[in-house]
């Protein structure tokens, strides 16, 4: 049974970025640019904040560098002692957020913070890295194993584990993608998540534990699985498709979007000064109105911390033979694709979800 409590992301203690102070911390961040001149290899090209920064490394390429971790996803590994899809999801947050500046993925890092190793729980996240490279097509060339257990601690004694990942791509300097063509009615194409993928855990932890009173192990009609299995289902890795558009058929995309945590405000990270109307989503996958559900969350949080079911959005230019490109290419990797709106003229950048009654600008969604 669901409380009379409305929940939230910051009622979980998840600080917004101007109550971490992210604004001081990057202004130490972006003096370091200073550090290589105009000319030099190394100098950055992309700004921080992007999906993935890109720096010159000479002869007209760049070096695309992005890097992300599993966050409290790890936890739901730990309750089902099931270690095996971490990895694919390490993997996928750093892939397809390097896609979104046009580099093709290359090379791949890992960090495994741990409270106590056990060969067969490193094992199982090896395997889950192996399978998400495979499905990347990059080359994990190291990593580090961190035994912390004064700072690492797990729900049981010995089973804290952190994983953080950091992928490499290379794309040619006049290829970088940021979206600065994008102009009022191109068409916005959204290609199916596989569920809550690798962000927002922290608030359905809290929704579907603490006040739906469910069990990681619960058998769920809806979901057809248990909780935990669910949850654990590996984020999608979108890179082939994407590489194929850009590199092998040369389509003309305008923008890639990774939508992470906050949802379709990810849109709102490209350069053109527009606004989107996201007119035709697909229904979420039921894992969503189930945490919505059990956890009295309002649909404007819903829609500023999960996916909903759209994982990654391309901006194309309105044109049947684009967009017929697009689908096909998503279709034969296996990937289901919708038309879910269109850019409209908006300075202020909004997002506007018209059948959800919600208008987001900046890190919120509001009642409109």
């Amino acid at each position: 049974m669901a409380s009379d409590r409305v929940l939230s992301y910051h009622a979980t203690g998840v600080l917004d970025n101007t109550q971490l102070g992210l604004a001081a911390l990057l202004g130490w961040v972006n003096k370091t640019a200073a550090f290589r001149r105009e000319g030099q290899k190394g100098r950055r090209v992309v700004d921080v904040g992007f999906f993935a920064s890109v720096v010159d490394i000479g002869n007209g390429l760049g070096l695309a560098l992005c890097t992300d971790g599993v966050g409290s996803k790890v936890l739901i590994a730990e309750m089902l002692q099931r270690y095996d899809t971490i990895g694919i999801d390490c993997m996928a947050m750093n892939v397809n957020d390097a896609i979104c500046v046009g580099a093709e993925p290359i090379s791949f890092l890992d960090y495994i913070a741990i409270e106590r190793a056990t060969p067969s729980m490193l094992e199982k996240i090896a395997e889950g890295l192996y399978r998400g490279a495979e499905l990347a097509g990059v080359t994990i060339v190291g990593g580090e194993i961190s035994q912390i257990p004064d700072i690492i601690k797990g729900r049981a004694p010995g089973q804290g584990v952190d994983l953080v990942g950091m992928c490499a791509g290379i794309v040619p300097l006049d290829r970088i993608i940021l979206g600065k063509e994008v102009t009022p009615g191109d068409i916005i194409v959204g290609v199916r998540s596989s569920g809550i993928h690798s962000n927002g855990f922290t608030l359905a932890r809290k929704a579907l534990f603490d006040e739906g009173k469910l069990k990681a192990d619960q058998y769920v009609a809806e979901l057809g699985c248990t909780v935990g299995e669910e949850l654990l289902r590996p984020t999608h890795i979108y890179v082939r498709p994407v590489v194929d558009l850009l590199y092998r058929q040369n389509v003309p995309v305008r923008a890639l979007v990774h939508v992470t945590s906050d949802g379709f405000l990810n849109l709102a990270r490209i350069e053109a000064n527009v606004g989107f109307r996201l007119d035709d989503l697909p229904e979420p996958q039921p894992i969503f109105g189930l945490i919505r559900r059990t956890g009295s969350v309002p649909a404007r949080e819903m829609y500023r911390v999960f996916n909903m079911g759209i994982g990654f959005c391309l901006i194309l230019k309105n044109e049947a033979s684009i967009i017929s490109a697009v689908k096909q290419t998503f279709e034969a990797s296996h990937f289901e694709t919708h038309i879910i709106g269109a850019v409209i003229a908006d300075e202020r950048k909004r997002v506007v979800l018209p059948k959800q009654g919600l208008v987001g600008e900046g890190e919120e969604f509001r009642e409109s």
